[in-house]
């Protein structure tokens, strides 16, 4: 009779453990769980991160050819120093911008309408806003 309550002692973690699985939806074969639906949103995130870069921004694109050599020389112009990148600026769609290291070693990214390669407006680089 000693054997018996042992067994049923021994059984007993075994059958804690299925209980809990069970309760948290941890059942391989169930494909409308919690689970399998962060498994969907997971994905999502993965797709548009073509369309963003590191941080949530949206991606810009690099200007090349005749636009990047027309956008340098008036951004270079208005304001004399170093090209750091110019790009298509997707925070203002429609326009060019390109990013100067000045002399004084600050930077100011310079906004250029590209149908005329005016500049439209400029930002220094630590958040103020120029009018110019």
């Amino acid at each position: 009779m000693r054997a018996m309550p042992r067994r049923a002692l021994a059984a007993v973690p075994a059958a804690v453990l299925m209980f809990a699985l069970v309760a948290c939806g941890g059942g391989s074969d169930s494909g409308d769980s919690a689970a399998g639906a962060s498994d969907t949103q997971a994905a999502a995130p993965a797709e548009d991160g073509a369309k963003e870069a590191a941080g949530g921004d949206p991606a810009e694109t690099p200007l090349t050819g005749e636009a990047k050599q027309k956008a340098e020389a008036a951004a270079l112009a208005a304001y004399p120093g170093t090209v750091v990148k110019s790009e298509e600026d997707a925070e203002n769609p429609g326009m060019y911008a390109v990013e100067i290291k000045k002399a004084d070693g600050s930077e100011v990214e310079v906004y250029l309408d590209p149908a005329t390669y005016k500049v439209v407006k400029t930002k220094d680089e630590e958040g103020d806003e120029d009018g110019s």
